[in-house]
């Protein structure tokens, strides 16, 4: 996507919120590529927030950490970042969906309201195989809760499957105020209808023999691309999946360099913010 120039948008005035960033924060690569040079690890978290604006947490998926953990890392950050989480393999790898509650609350109680307003949306991420059914689809998104502990919770869906580019599938999710991430990657199905009061976008074909991962081209795409949905805007040129517009109104917009060649992750992020204006 966004690889021969940059897309055009009609969209109003006013903007929600822009943050970009990459999957994690510890990777060796990194370590010869980002951070500067004998960067103590322990204070890898505060220089990648020095540099970017959100950072999609993925060893969520994997298992449970304490309370302690989230409000650590809370306090690493400064005003104004954002964590995404990836939420458990546990609630959403599974033949019945409607029988997840139970890993639902367990990954919502595990102590994420300590990360406060660093807080950002919970990534449900589902197998390339895993079919849309309608009922038992829509029994999950009924699961999730809008908030914990009188914290607010947002939520993104990530489906892999051609099934579910179908207008019933997007109604649902807008139904539900749950976003519908947008996936640039090989054979992903896409979904340029905006669901939710927030856009989450995860681009997944970086090149290493790309300084940024994506060439300038490409990135100049992306940023017009991010002004344009957090304007409320739609790509132009791109086809709805849903039978009704979403209205045209401002909404935050979570951009994560995630996959593909992860040493460029960060330069690519960098490189967006900068064309975004700066932090």
């Amino acid at each position: 996507m966004f690889r021969d120039g940059v897309i055009a948008y009609a969209a109003p005035m006013t903007s929600g919120t822009i943050r970009v960033g990459i999957g994690g924060w510890t990777y060796e690569p990194w370590r010869d590529s980002f951070y500067p040079p004998k960067w103590p690890q322990k204070r890898e978290l505060e220089y990648a927030a020095s540099k970017l604006t959100a950072i999609e947490i993925n060893g969520t998926y994997y298992s449970s950490f304490k309370p302690v953990s989230f409000a650590g890392w809370a306090k690493a950050v400064p005003d104004g970042f954002v964590f995404a989480l990836k939420a458990s393999r546990y609630a959403t790898n599974r033949k019945v969906l409607a029988e997840a509650g139970e890993s639902v609350m367990r990954f919502i109680g595990q102590g994420i309201v300590e990360l406060g307003d660093r807080l950002g949306p919970v990534l449900w991420q589902f197998m390339a195989t895993k079919r849309f059914d309608p009922d038992d689809f829509g029994a999950f998104l009924a699961l999730l809760p809008k908030q914990h502990d009188g914290v607010a919770l947002r939520h993104a869906v990530q489906v892999r499957h051609e099934s579910f580019q179908t207008p019933d599938f997007v109604a649902m999710a807008r139904a539900a105020n749950v976003a519908v991430v947008f996936d640039d990657s090989e054979g992903a199905p896409t979904f340029p209808d905006a669901t939710s009061d927030f856009v989450y976008a995860r681009l997944e074909n970086a090149v290493e023999d790309e300084s940024a991962g994506y060439a300038p081209a490409a990135l100049d795409g992306w940023g017009a691309a991010a002004a344009g949905w957090a304007k409320g805007g739609v790509p132009a040129g791109m086809t709805c999946i849903g039978s009704e517009a979403a209205p045209i109104v401002p909404r935050d917009v979570f951009l994560f360099f995630i996959n593909g060649a992860k040493v460029r992750a960060p330069h690519g992020a960098m490189a967006l913010i900068d064309r975004l204006g700066g932090r």
